[in-house]
């Protein structure tokens, strides 16, 4: 099967996937942003994300060149708010274009990495690479382990020594099928998670009355 089926595929059953809206800079200082759909948590303790970056023809994406080259970057999420102005910063811009500047948002230094955070976005993380593995020609997984994170006063809720993030007021987008269909994180419902009794036999009649219901 061609690549280009596969990746269409893959993509348009994997779903929805959380954005990372990825900010880096290269040694000479100039930085770089853009977003990826293949991302996700993989712990807590330490706290790591990662990060899929595909190959792109004649020359490696500036996400990839930077981190591997750095060790550095930053984690945004994109909320609705900012939809628009994360799609601006996707274009296939050259190595010395700056898609903030582009994208016309304003950045805050970071903690403990180089590259900055965008101002608007309501989470972002700072992350060290801890593990890079090359999937294919050009194709990369790269593992960070985020040193700080930042939340946004106007996400949180609950006891201010234990917060909680609401998800209603982050109100983030995730892609979907295609290269232009994107999701709103509002369709939420609840599952209660089962306790095992010991009889498999509770869990099926547990389970039926769910459905009932």
């Amino acid at each position: 099967m061609p690549a280009e089926d596969r990746y269409r595929l893959l993509t348009a059953a994997i779903l929805p996937r959380p954005i990372a809206w990825v900010v880096t800079q290269a040694a000479d200082g100039t930085v770089n942003a853009a977003p990826y759909s293949f991302f996700n948590v993989f712990g807590s303790e330490r706290p790591v994300v990662a990060l899929g970056v595909l190959a792109r023809p004649g020359r490696p994406k500036d996400t990839a060149a930077n981190i591997l080259a750095t060790g550095e970057f930053v984690v945004n999420l994109a909320p609705f708010a900012l939809a628009e102005a994360m799609n601006a910063t996707s274009v296939d811009a050259p190595p010395d274009v700056d898609e903030l500047d582009l994208a016309g948002l304003r950045t805050i230094a970071s903690v403990a990495v180089r590259p900055p955070r965008i101002a608007a976005s309501p989470v972002a993380f700072e992350c060290r690479l801890i593990h890079e593995h090359e999937t294919g020609p050009g194709q990369w997984l790269l593992v960070g382990e985020v040193l700080r994170a930042h939340f946004a006063t106007r996400v949180l809720t609950g006891d201010p020594a234990r917060p909680r993030v609401d998800h209603a007021a982050l109100d983030l987008v995730a892609r979907m099928h295609g290269p232009t269909a994107y999701l709103r994180t509002r369709d939420v419902f609840d599952l209660s998670r089962p306790v095992w009794s010991g009889a498999a036999s509770d869990l099926s009649l547990s389970i039926r009355e769910t459905q009932k219901s």
